[in-house]
């Protein structure tokens, strides 16, 4: 796949580094114009020097997703220098390690409003532009978590468990617009997320153990299904959940 996103603009939330840093590099690979969304100011235009130094046109907004102004100056920024929106990468979220119990009303309402509540809002404002246009793709950042379950992580799979479900209806809401929407559920991934398990030789063994294919994937590996999903190559794949996760989902 070469050049397959040559003339579009796409947009990655939680930019800045991990996941979202090494998908707007693909992207920009694809020559896609690209805008990278972080609240992490320096991070986020460490990937825009990057994307530049490869001879490719990208632009940084700090952006928090749970804000709907700041999600709306976002995609507005996105359209004032490029002109149009193409395809969308909504991937800015974290995790927090509590059982349903233990969880504070406070960390429940933070990762329920940046990780779902974020997704909804970025989708809410990229798809009025692509009806604008009649065309758009949307790729939205779930979890192998969002398929199944587990313990002590009661308020993240609870949120990608609800992306997997807004993907979904929001897909079957503009089918018939032109715009595709999907959902891409990692395993577990060598990002700065998961510092703390990749530290604790122990606990990064028995993670690793989880996945059949037995080690933690790059988030390069990612990446290039995000690009799949947001080519021409999957131009009649919408409203899946498309597991990248080293066959957990299968083994369980």
């Amino acid at each position: 796949m070469k050049r397959v996103l040559k003339g579009k603009v796409a947009l990655v939330t939680g930019g800045a580094s991990g996941i979202g840093r090494a998908t707007a590099l693909v992207f920009a690979r694809e020559k896609a114009r690209v805008i990278v969304a972080d609240l992490v100011v320096e991070g986020g235009e460490d990937t825009v020097h990057l994307i530049k130094e490869t001879g490719t046109d990208a632009i940084f907004v700090k952006c928090d997703v749970s804000n709907a102004v700041d999600v709306e100056a976002m995609v507005k920024k996105a359209v004032d220098t490029y002109g149009r929106l193409d395809c969308a990468f909504n991937n800015a979220g974290f995790g927090v390690i509590k059982s349903t119990v233990d969880c504070t009303e406070e960390e429940w309402d933070h990762v329920i409003s940046v990780n779902l509540k974020g997704v909804w809002l970025c989708m809410k404002y990229e798809i009025i532009q692509m009806l604008k246009q009649g065309s758009g793709v949307i790729v939205n950042s779930s979890s192998v978590l969002g398929l199944i379950g587990t313990k002590d992580y009661a308020p993240y799979i609870a949120s990608k468990h609800g992306v997997v479900g807004l993907t979904k209806s929001a897909a079957l809401d503009y089918a018939q617009s032109g715009i595709r929407v999907n959902a891409v559920c990692p395993g577990s991934v060598l990002t700065p997320m998961n510092e703390p398990i990749l530290a604790d030789p122990q606990l990064k063994d028995s993670v690793q153990k989880m996945h059949p294919l037995g080690r933690f994937a790059k988030p390069e590996e990612i990446a290039e299904a995000v690009l799949w999903l947001c080519s021409e190559a999957a131009s009649f794949v919408t409203g899946v959940a498309f597991p990248v996760d080293g066959g957990v989902v299968v083994g369980k």
